[in-house]
Formats: C-alpha cells, sequence, structure tokens
C-alpha cells in the first residue's frame, strides 16, 4: 500500500472512490482498491452510472432479462444501480464491520429529477433504502432547500443520509441543522442513533471553476485557485461550532455519531494546478475525500500529506473569502449557479442514463 495513503488515513481522512461500474466490480478491482490504496468507501452519482453503461457487456444480461419481463425504464434504472449498490456493499462489508459502521460505506443517489420535490425525494429514499436492502448504504440527497425536509425525516426514519451538491456555507449550516433534527426524531423513536451514519458533501473544484472565470472577467487572476479550499475550510470552521453545541453533544451521549465532511469534486479541473491540491490542503480529522480513480492514483504516487491543513488557516481562509468579494465576486451568486447547474447536470446524465436504457431494453 502506498506510505502516501496510509499517512493521509492516519490523519484521520477516510478514502472513499468516487465510482463504481459493474466492470469494476466483477474484475475484483474493487476488492484491489481496498487492499493496495486503502479505499474505505464509493460514492455514486448519475453521470457515474451513465457513463458505467456506455462501456462493455457488464449489463447485457440483466438488460435482457428485465426487457424480457416487461420492465418500465425507470425501474430498470433502478435494478441495474440497485444491483451494483449491493454488490459493492457486500464488497465493503468487512470494512463496515471493522469500523463499527463508519466507513464501508456505498452511497446510491435519489432521482436528481426530484431535487426540488420534498415529499417525492422521501419516497424515493425509502424506496432506494428498501431495494438495497444493506446496513451500510447511503442515500445521497441534494442539499436544495427542498432537499432538507427529506433529509431529516429519512435520518428519522433510519436511513443513512450522503447530503450532496453543498456548495454554500449557509446552506451548509442548514444541512446540519436538519441532520441533527433527522437524529432528535430518531431518538424520539427509540431508534439506535449510532446506526444511522451521514456525510455531508462539500464541492471543492466547481467553485474555484465559477470563481476563476469570473475572476478572469474581474481582471484578478492572482485570486485564482484558492476560493474552493477557503470555502471547504470555512466549512470545516461550521463543523466544529457545530461538534461544541449543547445540541451535538446531548444527541452524542445517546450514541450518535458526527454527520462527517467529505470532501466532493475533487479531481483537478485546472491543468496549471497541482492534481492533489483538494487533497494535500484539506487534510484534517473525521473528514472523507471521495476521489474520482485518477486523483487516487495521483495522490497515492505524490500528494504532499503534511499534516493538518485545515484547522490551522481559519484565518487566511477568511482573508481569502473577503479579498474575493472586495475583487467583485458576488458569493451568493456564484453559489446558486452552481446549485443550479449541479441539478441540471445530475438530471442531463439521468435523462442519457435513462435513453441508455431504453435503447438497450432488448429481448
Amino acid at each position: 500500500m502506498s506510505e502516501i495513503l496510509k499517512k493521509l488515513s492516519g490523519q484521520g481522512v477516510a478514502i472513499w472512490l468516487d465510482d463504481i461500474s459493474r466492470e469494476r466490480l466483477r474484475s475484483g478491482n474493487l476488492e484491489q482498491l481496498i487492499r493496495e490504496k486503502n479505499v474505505v468507501g464509493v460514492t455514486s452519482n448519475p453521470t457515474i452510472f451513465a457513463n458505467a453503461l456506455s462501456k462493455g457487456d457488464a449489463y447485457d444480461s440483466q438488460l435482457h432479462d428485465l426487457a424480457v419481463r416487461g420492465v418500465e425504464v425507470g425501474e430498470a434504472v433502478r435494478a441495474l444501480t440497485a444491483y451494483d449498490i449491493r454488490w459493492a456493499a457486500d464488497v465493503l462489508r468487512p470494512v463496515y464491520d471493522a469500523s463499527g459502521g463508519v466507513d464501508g460505506r456505498v452511497s446510491l443517489e435519489v432521482d436528481p429529477r426530484l431535487a426540488r420535490e420534498s415529499e417525492k425525494t422521501i419516497a424515493e429514499a425509502r424506496a432506494l433504502w428498501w431495494l438495497v436492502d444493506r446496513p451500510n448504504l447511503m442515500i445521497k440527497i441534494p442539499a436544495t432547500v427542498e432537499g432538507l425536509p427529506a433529509i431529516t425525516q429519512a435520518l428519522s426514519e433510519g436511513i443513512s443520509v450522503n447530503v450532496t451538491l453543498i456548495f454554500s456555507l449557509e446552506r451548509y449550516r442548514a444541512v446540519m441543522d436538519a441532520w441533527l433534527a433527522g437524529l432528535e426524531a430518531a431518538q424520539a423513536k427509540g431508534l439506535n442513533l449510532a446506526s444511522i451514519e451521514s456525510v455531508a458533501s462539500f464541492f471543492v473544484s466547481r467553485v474555484d471553476t465559477e470563481i476563476d472565470k469570473r475572476l478572469e472577467q474581474l481582471g484578478k487572476p492572482e485570486l485564482k485557485g484558492k476560493a474552493g479550499i477557503a470555502n471547504a475550510r470555512l466549512a470545516y470552521a461550521a463543523f466544529e461550532e457545530v461538534m461544541n453545541s449543547e445540541r451535538w453533544q446531548s444527541l452524542r451521549a445517546a450514541g450518535a455519531r458526527p454527520q462527517r465532511p467529505l470532501w466532493a469534486s475533487t479531481g483537478v479541473k485546472n491543468p496549471e494546478y497541482s492534481d492533489t491540491m483538494y487533497v494535500d490542503q484539506l487534510v484534517a480529522p473525521g473528514t472523507v475525500n471521495t476521489m474520482p480513480e485518477k486523483t487516487l492514483d495521483s495522490t497515492a504516487d505524490h500528494a504532499n500529506v503534511t499534516g493538518d491543513t485545515v484547522r490551522p488557516f481559519y484565518e487566511q481562509a477568511w482573508n481569502t473569502m473577503a479579498a474575493l468579494k472586495d475583487a467583485g465576486v458576488d458569493y451568493d451568486d456564484v453559489v446558486k449557479v452552481l446549485e443550479d447547474e449541479g441539478v441540471e447536470k445530475f438530471e442531463a446524465s439521468w435523462n442519457e442514463l435513462l435513453e441508455s436504457v431504453t435503447k438497450n431494453l432488448v429481448p
């Protein structure tokens, strides 16, 4: 195993793979990554599944059976994706057991077309939780305004949740409030809080992509490549505030576990930047970094893991955000654009997935 990855894990960063495919599972590649690269979790999204179904023949047999049965395309997609998630959960079950249920998690996202509909998101979360039927599953629910009550409701029913598409600090605080409310409701029902796990997926590189574009237009290129990391560091500061609150301490005493910050979108989009910058500069205890395989390989090869690179830099992060504001960057508009784009991109991938399955549902 890479000494760098061992060091990263030793700093309290859980390494999750941001990818899944039937081919990766049947070839034993996921087991290899667990063994050799300290991968302790898997995340998926509609784009990942659309890519997986577009390559190779791994899904042909199941697609044929679904077609023979006359299964409607939406249910076919659920069957195909749940199959992969269930398989991955079984592969990761030893990690789940060894970590006491903290890691060894696999995430499956609700239909992104429901991102603005609370009740349908809740119904979909329940259906997916039942369909996969694995204790190490996490249901991904977007952090839209409409997603917040769905997060609370799912957690209150004992469903572990990966909150996705978080860009703003204000929304992240609302996510943590929704999480706490869900645990409180679960406690009131007498559920075992220790069995309910949650992560909050804070997106990083997309923030730089959007703000860098605006900085070029404003003639402030010297501030490029700094916003994403500063934003994430301040998210961790907000997380620490909640961890010190009486509200959380009461739940913790009842057996609850923290909702870990998860750094998502950590593949570097700009070739001018270090390909491990969203790993090197976001090392903090009790976090998750979910990486595309390319970023995982780069991290294993040459990441510079020097210890905690978040908490000592809060003041620097605030100064960066202040400088961006002074330069004319409208933070509120940035995060709104990113959320809207995020929902639209996942909807487009979902539609691509539906089209691909429709074409391949041939008896």
